[in-house]
């Protein structure tokens, strides 16, 4: 179940709703919160970037409502949220790259660290001006909080494991940026 609440393809369902378009076909290509608020516009892009985290968050509650006492649980539940939305069957196995269902899961389950993770984000969107330094720069902080914030080992490792499929997911925009063609924030189409 968390797997295929994952796997909602909210981007491509906003993008079809808002510009009847295919967002797979505009702009990077991804179906994920970045491009659609490029090529569909702000408000569709904070639609998706809403519904996305909500995506990752809802299920961990319910697994934490559930399983209180079943941290492994909880852990599998937020993965296959995130692996649903990144591998989504929907879109034949090609969905976004899990920055905001990871921080929708990493709210309901580290929620200090999530907190000053969001700074960390803001400061590197801000700083940079691309809103995939911002993701890479949040999702790098998370388990350096998780260890002062003292957090259960096991979230260490799997926000230490969620970086590293950020990070991969992001390969293709650290090309682009070193190669000068990454979009700036302000720039809204490719």
């Amino acid at each position: 179940m968390s797997y295929i609440a994952g796997g909602i393809p909210t981007g491509y369902l906003v993008a079809k709703k808002f510009k009847g378009i295919d967002i797979r076909e505009h702009g990077s290509g991804n179906p994920g919160t970045a491009n659609v608020y490029r090529v569909a516009g702000t408000v569709p892009g904070i639609i998706t970037l809403a519904v996305d985290a909500l995506k990752g968050f809802l299920p961990v509650v319910l697994a934490q409502r559930l399983y209180p006492d079943r941290l492994t649980v909880q852990i599998l539940t937020g993965a296959a949220t995130v692996i649903g939305h990144d591998w989504t069957i929907f879109l034949g196995f090609k969905g976004g790259k899990g920055v905001a269902t990871t921080a929708g899961v990493f709210t309901a389950m580290m929620p200090k660290s999530m907190a000053c993770t969001v700074i960390v984000f803001i400061a590197g969107l801000l700083l940079s001006g691309h809103i995939s330094i911002g993701s890479i720069a949040g999702s790098v902080a998370v388990p350096v909080f998780n260890l002062i914030f003292g957090v259960p080992a096991q979230l260490t490792w799997m926000s230490i494991a969620a970086a590293l499929l950020i990070l991969y997911k992001h390969i293709p925009n650290m090309k682009r940026i070193f190669g000068g063609k990454e979009l700036h924030l302000r720039e809204k189409k490719y």
